[in-house]
């Protein structure tokens, strides 16, 4: 037996979570959105859906866009979302740290 558990935050609906959390992660390896969603199998149209949905959520802007043009476009993740992902990932791991040890408690040799 094993623990397995989905883990996000709400806020008139689903704003943040391990999904957005990576796509966010890419977006700062590669700076583009496309390349992101790629990365992740996702069509470009639906990244772009899901970022502005998790913006109206939240109150502020996850990401900051280049329109293309001669050097081309681009996008680059804002401080308020640089804050929120390092938020969340030492909550995810804390939570998780403390999700194992409940685990244990209650069905270990299971």
């Amino acid at each position: 037996m094993k623990l397995v558990y989905k883990l996000w935050l709400d806020q008139n609906g689903k704003a943040f979570g391990d999904g957005p959390y990576e796509l966010l992660k890419r977006v700062e390896k590669t700076h583009s959105l496309h390349q992101a969603a790629l990365q992740m199998s996702m069509s470009y149209s639906k990244a772009w859906r899901l970022i502005r949905t998790l913006e109206k959520r939240l109150g502020f802007a996850l990401l900051e866009r280049r329109i293309g043009g001669v050097s081309g476009g681009g996008s680059k993740v804002t401080p308020d979302a640089n804050q929120l992902m390092k938020q969340y990932s030492r909550f995810r791991k804390e939570t998780e740290k403390t999700l194992i040890k409940l685990f244990l408690k209650h069905f270990r040799g299971r």
